[in-house]
């Protein structure tokens, strides 16, 4: 926008403030339905306007990207983002930034063919803000996302004491390479922290097993191996042991066993541990 649209713009924002925003709050209110109260819906339309008027008010040409924009950008994007964690779709977000034009159309006199060329003008930079809000918001949430994602991957991947010198991994679902780094990094500090000498990985919830999911495995137990520790897999079913048969994928020396009871059991007799059942009371 050039520097007398833009004076002219500011000069619109100031005189008509009270009209405008008036309009602007029905207009956005309208698309909101109920997500937020007349009050909450007041204060940030004129906080925006106040922000838009300061940027308008600059005395050069208005630019949303440029330095007189700064505290405007930092307004939509404090909005975007409480507007994100709040559970707002992207088109409620930038409802209240496209309401703009509907209020100063509202304000302007349509039979001023100036009026409506600086209206045009006006459109195009508040679209621009639409989709800086959107932007803003779109980028709180894909962080929001991530965060959630890697909380979700260190509880899928729990390392548990299930006897004294003898650790478990249930893997559950799938495993890439980013989750096989954090199954890694989580057994070898647990082998660490306890001086354990044996890991069951157990892989009973993993649905199907590939040469790439195979290797990560391998990859795990050479790790606790340098770390002392040896390893048992566990949870091999017949469909997944058919599967390793016709990938030609080895274990060479690492113990195998079905269920997690037998790689348990497997442990506590290698480290000399007796178990004895004991006979039923009779009543």
């Amino acid at each position: 926008m050039d520097a007398e649209t833009t004076s002219r713009f500011a000069i619109t924002l100031q005189t008509n403030r009270e009209a405008l925003t008036k309009h602007w709050r029905a207009a956005t209110g309208a698309k909101l339905r109920g997500r937020q109260t007349e009050s909450e819906l007041t204060a940030q339309i004129e906080y925006v306007h106040a922000a838009l008027l300061a940027a308008a008010s600059s005395g050069g040409a208005l630019d949303l990207h440029g330095q007189e924009s700064a505290e405007l950008r930092a307004v939509l994007t404090e909005m975007s983002t409480s507007r994100a964690r709040v559970g707002f779709t992207p088109t409620e977000t930038t409802a209240a930034i496209f309401a703009l034009k509907d209020a100063l159309l509202a304000t302007a006199d349509g039979e001023d063919s100036k009026q409506l060329r600086d209206y045009l003008a006006y459109a195009a930079f508040v679209d621009d803000m639409g989709v800086y809000t959107f932007e803003a918001y779109a980028a709180t949430r894909e962080s929001l996302i991530a965060d959630q994602a890697d909380q979700l991957l260190e509880i899928s991947t729990p390392v548990v004491k299930l006897w004294d010198g003898v650790l478990a991994v249930p893997l559950v679902g799938t495993l890439d390479s980013a989750r096989a780094q954090v199954v890694t990094e989580r057994l070898l500090q647990a082998l660490a922290d306890t001086g354990s000498p044996y890991a069951i990985i157990d892989i009973t919830g993993v649905p199907a097993v590939d040469t790439q999911v195979a290797q990560h495995v391998l990859k795990t137990i050479v790790a606790a191996r340098l770390m002392g520790a040896d390893c048992i897999i566990s949870g091999i079913r017949p469909q997944i042991a058919q599967t390793i048969v016709a990938l030609g994928i080895e274990f060479a020396d690492i113990v195998t066993k079905s269920t997690l009871a037998d790689a348990l059991m497997h442990a506590l007799r290698t480290s000399g541990v007796e178990l004895v059942r004991r006979p039923e009371r009779t009543a």
